[in-house]
């Protein structure tokens, strides 16, 4: 037996209040991964000779 996948296409036409609502949601997204990425490579980097502290 197979089984199909299906897909769905849909657009969003937000107010502008949930519009805002959205910008300033993946802003603070896009800030916090930036942060932890920032922090994550400042690890590597202190870290990289010690392969066992990595882990």
């Amino acid at each position: 037996m197979t089984k199909l996948n299906k897909a769905y296409k849909f657009r969003l036409y937000p107010t502008e209040e949930q519009a805002l609502l959205m910008h300033k949601t993946f802003g603070c997204v896009r800030f916090v991964y930036n942060k932890m990425l920032a922090e994550r490579k400042a690890m590597y980097d202190n870290l990289k000779d010690d392969k066992e502290a990595l882990r």
